[in-house]
């Protein structure tokens, strides 16, 4: 039974805390906000003790063997570096950090105090995508070519709106399309380049409350990927499309059926063969912290690396100094940019 400390009782801190709930092998022992009332509402609902800080909670629990960050973006090293001094292991919300220093900072401080550090890109855990990714390995569509991704909706409020200022956030491409490029690398591998377009990037368009982004990536391997991100549209909705040359890969949120799968024949009448998908009684942030505890327990190799989130945050910032230039970045060829916080 691991004992876990939550910092962070926004929207984030819900889901996870909700997530515990339906584990056997973990109870949630507190729960941290600066907003102390928000962390006592969500405290209540688990059984837990609420604390305004990191420090009180971690002196006055008789046990604690993992601290959850589901802060802001830009509190991530403050709390992931205050729970390895402690020698907790840490699950970290993505994305990782705003900047390749502070990124690489926290790997290694965990690694020096004999910590684990997982990040947390649940894209990987939902079973549409779980889905492709298999038959992306199986070869059921030959090579790919060329892949889309969509991720959008409306831009979230945050404490403090935190969300609307870039220096913070990263904007939509950092904070929602990370998920898809987090997803393309696990697929396809490393990035070689990067091409962006963005609504307003850094410079804060008339209206703050809107962000859009375009993000080319060139994989080593050469295949193609075009990931759209937006902070424009409401509700919300995810799609991806995946050629290959032996068919495709299609998802869309919006639809009934949202997950099919069509084999090209050699046949020209030959028809497609879909294959729908049913929802999960766990949901996926459930099945990555239960996965992430399981790494812990038995010593096996996390799905999601600390250093996979290292490379989506370098895959991001080079898209930001791409918006930035308007020229293709390829990776590892100059210093990239970082948030300023």
């Amino acid at each position: 039974m691991q004992h876990i400390l939550l910092i962070g009782a926004g929207t984030m801190g819900g889901a996870h805390t909700f997530s515990y709930l339906g584990l056997d092998q973990a109870k949630l022992v507190g729960i941290v906000d600066i907003q102390l009332d928000k962390a006592e509402q969500l405290a209540q609902h688990a059984g837990a003790r609420a604390f305004a800080t990191i420090e009180e909670a971690l002196q006055s629990l008789e046990r604690v063997d993992i601290v959850d960050v589901c802060v802001p973006t830009f509190l991530h090293k403050e709390f992931v570096l205050k729970a390895a001094e402690q020698g907790k292991h840490v699950i970290c919300e993505k994305p990782l950090a705003g900047n390749l220093k502070d990124a690489r900072e926290m790997i290694e401080y965990c690694e020096s105090r004999q910590v684990q550090l997982f990040v947390g890109h649940v894209v990987r855990f939902f079973p549409e995508y779980e889905k492709a990714k298999s038959h992306l390995d199986n070869g059921a569509i030959g090579q790919v070519g060329v892949v889309r991704m969509t991720r959008a909706g409306q831009m979230p409020i945050g404490w403090n709106d935190w969300y609307a200022d870039f220096a913070q956030s990263g904007g939509v491409v950092m904070d929602l399309s990370i998920h898809d490029i987090d997803f393309l690398r696990w697929c396809f591998g490393d990035v070689e380049r990067v091409y962006a377009k963005s609504l307003h990037g850094r410079t804060k368009h008339a209206n703050g409350r809107m962000d859009y982004g375009l993000v080319t990536l060139r994989f080593k391997n050469g295949v193609i990927a075009h990931v759209e991100g937006s902070w424009a549209h409401e509700g919300f909705t995810t799609k991806y499309e995946i050629a290959g040359s032996g068919g495709i890969i299609d998802f869309d949120s919006n639809k009934d059926t949202s997950f099919a799968l069509t084999r090209r024949q050699a046949a020209v009448t030959a028809t497609g063969v879909y294959v729908p998908e049913s929802p999960l009684v766990q949901t996926p942030y459930a099945r990555e912290l239960q996965h992430f505890i399981g790494c812990l327990e038995d010593g096996s190799t996390p799905k999601v690396t600390a250093e996979d989130g290292y490379k989506a945050v370098e895959i991001v910032l080079a898209a930001i100094q791409s918006m930035e230039t308007g020229q293709p970045v390829t990776l590892g060829e100059h210093a990239l940019p970082a948030l300023s916080n």
